[in-house]
């Protein structure tokens, strides 16, 4: 805990210079404090073993970004897991995808009263009147909310977009940004880096390439899992219809009035029927008119709820016309990358086909030297008989030794160009 105070602590200066506003607090609720064990801040195991930075269950505030929607004001909130979850209706396994301890994959999810993204750097919860972004010193989370309350306090007269779509959008504007201005850095490094591999094939330049290819596959991998998360959302009209907060916070407004107005009413003619006569043990028309009248209400509200949701099911192409826009966006961005690598593997390919004529220029000089040298060792085994100690009809005859060597080297001419030309015409050499 010592780790993350502090670590708030540096951040905030920084935060307050960036947004000049009010700086409020959620402390959490007091915890019994472990014994001390060990010179660290951790906690000790019965075995023996030390764990630094280990926090309590319910323990632990995390500092958070907090841009109004009426207001456009940013302040710095300290709270810890459990008031966050309750302030905005989470389950704790999607206050996990926000955890930067932990590394997931980006991830957008529409629940009642909020929407949870994990987009790159930017980790933030949306609600209909606020953003929760989890404080960081990184520049894109900053340029975020200062982006968020420009907008917010510049908003055009033509923009009804509601809040969350407007912050969701920025999101999805920052994450695609980064995303693309990654993959141009990677382009710009990886073409002349591979033309200089097919100049001059060395260790150091395939090493370049590899470390290359990698950072390469895991760009691309960050990048698909937004396109497939994007594309989950446009191609689900319930999830986008989870996401209209500003609707449902209106419905369910208008529902809890509804309701509190029909109590009113209820009260009022059961005051009315108890001063203007007794009640009688037969039900009169009076009670029953007045049961019709709030089932009719009750009726009446419950097909409104139905129409809205219906318009709500029809007004979900305006958030899907919002996701397509960055749909394209990153799909340019992966079929970049896409090009990129297939420019690695045509490289790859071309590099390999060059080992490839090497390789058979060895062969084949291997075999004219293994021919060479069988047509010398004839004229070694034609020396090694002449130089035998024994008696022969051959050695009587005058220039033998001559003669032989002469059909020896024709022989040996014959053989060493018979080679020659049954490799070339033949095709038999791999070229």
């Amino acid at each position: 805990m010592a780790a993350a105070a502090g670590g708030d602590s540096a951040k905030q200066p920084l935060l307050h210079r960036a947004y000049p506003s009010h700086v409020a607090s959620a402390s959490s609720p007091a915890l019994p404090s472990a014994p001390a064990s060990g010179s660290s801040g951790g906690r000790r195991f019965p075995g023996g073993l030390d764990v630094p930075n280990l926090k309590k269950r319910g323990g632990g505030t995390r500092s958070w970004i907090r841009v109004e929607a009426a207001t456009a004001s940013v302040q710095t909130l300290e709270i810890d897991k459990a008031t966050m979850m309750r302030r905005c209706e989470l389950p704790a396994r999607d206050l996990r995808l926000l955890d930067p301890l932990f590394v997931y994959p980006s991830t957008v999810l529409g629940r009642e009263r909020a929407i949870v993204v994990n987009l790159e750097q930017i980790r933030c919860v949306i609600t209909a009147d606020e953003v929760l972004l989890l404080n960081s010193l990184d520049s894109y989370v900053l340029q975020y909310a200062a982006e968020l309350q420009r907008r917010l306090l510049q908003r055009a007269e033509g923009d009804e977009l509601p809040f969350e779509f407007r912050a969701l959008e920025l999101a999805l504007e920052a994450a695609c940004s980064f995303l693309d201005a990654q993959a141009a850095e990677l382009e710009i490094e990886a073409y002349p880096l591979l033309d200089e591999l097919t100049s001059k094939i060395s260790t150091l330049n395939l090493e370049r390439v590899r470390r290359l290819k990698s950072r390469l596959v895991a760009l691309t991998r960050r990048v698909q899992k937004v396109r497939d998360e994007i594309e989950q959302l446009m191609d689900d009209d319930g999830d986008m219809a989870e996401m209209y907060l500003t609707e449902k916070k209106m419905r369910m407004e208008s529902s809890v009035f509804g309701d509190q107005s029909l109590l009113g009413y209820n009260s009022t003619g059961a005051a009315g029927a108890s001063v203007s006569a007794p009640v009688s043990p037969v039900s009169s028309p009076t009670e029953s008119r007045k049961l019709e009248k709030a089932f009719s209400l009750c009726r009446s509200r419950h097909d409104s709820v139905k129409s809205s949701d219906n318009t709500t099911t029809e007004h979900i192409q305006e958030l899907e016309m919002l996701l397509e826009a960055y749909f394209v966006v990153i799909d340019s961005t992966l079929n970049k990358l896409t090009s990129l690598k297939e420019y690695i593997d045509d490289t790859e390919d071309f590099i390999n086909i060059q080992l490839d004529n090497v390789r058979n220029q060895l062969i084949q000089f291997e075999l004219l030297l293994t021919t060479a040298t069988f047509v010398v060792a004839i004229f070694g085994v034609v020396a090694g008989i002449f130089g035998m100690n024994f008696e022969t009809t051959v050695f009587k005859i005058q220039n033998a030794f001559s003669w032989v060597l002469v059909i020896t080297g024709v022989v040996g001419a014959f053989i060493f160009c018979s080679f020659l030309w049954f490799f070339k015409y033949k095709r038999l050499m791999p070229l």
